[in-house]
């Protein structure tokens, strides 16, 4: 691998889009200055190991859905999920103001008008509105008080809702320091103190795991 792409997959790994987004060392990153993360975030080499389209393949979306991309980053997903939904909406949650603006900025310049910036604060996404399904990327393993933060979301869903979690698994060569991760098990255990349970999970990615909650 080359050196350059290896620095990029590293920073993503370890920076990820974050609802809430921090470290044990830092507590959270500064990502202001948008545009330049996103020559990070949006790299197309991240497509070989994150599957996008495959990913919102897999959620079964019709094309009036109502989607939450929480921990949006500079709308890697929310971008792709706005042409997958033309009829459907999605909001795209980030704590970053600078993150929010440039989706704001990005929506109106790719013309998506179904796709809506909303700024988040690290304990509640504060959704606009109901949604069919909440999308949470490289971000579970970032937020603190994760029950009460999930438990808080059951109300924004709407009847058989959806909430999918992809993360790194404790054995993936990318990803952030082995004592910030999160395993598989502790995540499900987590959902179910929330007030959910595991409804189906995917298996095709080769660093994360995918897992699909619906409410209790």
């Amino acid at each position: 691998m080359k050196p350059f792409v290896a620095l990029v997959l590293l920073v993503l790994a370890l920076a990820a889009s974050g609802a809430g987004a921090q470290t044990p060392h830092t507590h959270r990153h500064d990502f202001s200055g948008a545009e330049q993360w996103s020559k990070y975030f949006d790299d197309p080499e991240r497509d070989r190991w994150q599957k996008p389209h495959e990913v919102i393949r897999a959620l079964g979306l019709p094309p009036d859905a109502v989607v939450a991309d929480v921990g949006a980053g500079t709308g890697y997903f929310a971008v792709r999920l706005a042409h997958m939904t033309p009829r459907g909406r999605v909001f795209a949650v980030d704590i970053e103001p600078d993150m929010v603006k440039y989706l704001a900025e990005r929506a109106r310049r790719e013309n998506l008008r179904n796709l809506e910036a909303v700024l988040g604060r690290p304990d509640d996404p504060r959704l606009p509105a109901t949604v069919d399904r909440v999308l949470v990327v490289d971000t579970y393993h970032h937020i603190d008080a994760r029950s009460t933060y999930f438990g808080r979301l059951r109300g924004d869903l709407k009847p058989g809702g959806e909430v999918a979690i992809i993360d790194f698994t404790p054995e993936s060569p990318l990803g952030p320091p082995p004592s910030s991760r999160i395993a598989r098990r502790q995540v499900i255990d987590e959902m179910q103190r929330a007030g959910y349970a595991l409804s189906s999970e995917h298996t095709f990615l080769p660093n994360q795991y995918f897992l699909v909650f619906r409410v209790r």
